[in-house]
């Protein structure tokens, strides 16, 4: 082989292998992260199901990002962005105003826990935050901003979504998914969306499907059920997509 065509070669082998590598790498840190300490036991026992260490990796999470986490709960994905983001970084736990009475008391136990979150409140269709963002993160929330009683304008949510990344930054959403062509009807009655809706709309923001993962895909489920029925609670079929706003 000729002098330039094997260095051009040996290039893109490299290139080829490098986004392999720089996952490997990060794969010690997401352990890291499903092992702390200060995890709930109730959240551990979710590992099983909800597959921590692939969401992260899913998520492109990296040591020194900022990650806004969207309606964080109780914070199970929050604490396991703190570890790996590390003291570089930050996370903003986003509290709606609509929900911050009841929620708020746990964000600030997460801001004690860990020194890199701070709580954020503001409306849905309103969030800023005081430094551009690597990714803003929404698990099984997505479905309930279409409620009415949550008074949300979903396009313009999105809007800022995009506006509050940095060119290249990644949205990650997770969510029940609903029967085909359900679109966004079921939202409120059984808790879910489907997924070909949702995508429409992030995309209409101006992102670019980036990904899925079927890592939370469960094909028995037959997308009839609320998602706090017993019978499926936990065990749901759920879609994860990527999606990137582009530099």
């Amino acid at each position: 082989m000729k002098p330039h065509l094997l260095a051009a070669a040996v290039a893109a082998a490299f290139l080829a292998a490098a986004p392999v590598v720089a996952q490997d790498a990060a794969a010690p840190a997401y352990q890291a992260a499903v092992a702390d300490s200060l995890r709930p036991a109730d959240e551990v026992e979710r590992d099983a199901l909800r597959h921590p260490a692939e969401m992260l990796a899913f998520a492109q999470v990296k040591p020194g990002q900022r990650i806004a986490d969207i309606r964080p709960g109780a914070g199970y994905f929050t604490r396991l962005f703190a570890r790996v983001v590390g003291d570089g970084g930050h996370v903003y736990a986003f509290v709606p105003n609509r929900t911050a009475e009841r929620e708020n008391p746990r964000a600030d136990a997460l801001v004690a826990a860990y020194p890199n979150v701070s709580r954020v409140n503001g409306d849905l269709d309103a969030m800023s935050f005081d430094h551009p963002l690597d990714l803003v993160f929404m698990s099984q929330e997505y479905h309930d901003f279409h409620i009415p009683r949550f008074g949300v304008d979903v396009a313009k949510m999105n809007a800022d979504i995009f506006k509050a990344l940095k060119p290249g930054g990644l949205y990650v959403v997770i969510d029940h998914q609903a029967a085909p062509g359900a679109a966004n009807s079921v939202v409120e009655t059984l808790h879910r969306i489907e997924g070909a809706q949702l995508r429409k709309e992030v995309e209409a923001a101006g992102f670019v499907f980036d990904g899925e993962s079927a890592a939370v895909a469960n094909p028995a489920d037959d997308h009839s059920l609320n998602v706090f029925d017993e019978a499926i609670r936990g065990k749901t079929d759920q879609f994860v997509y990527r999606f990137r706003k582009p530099n």
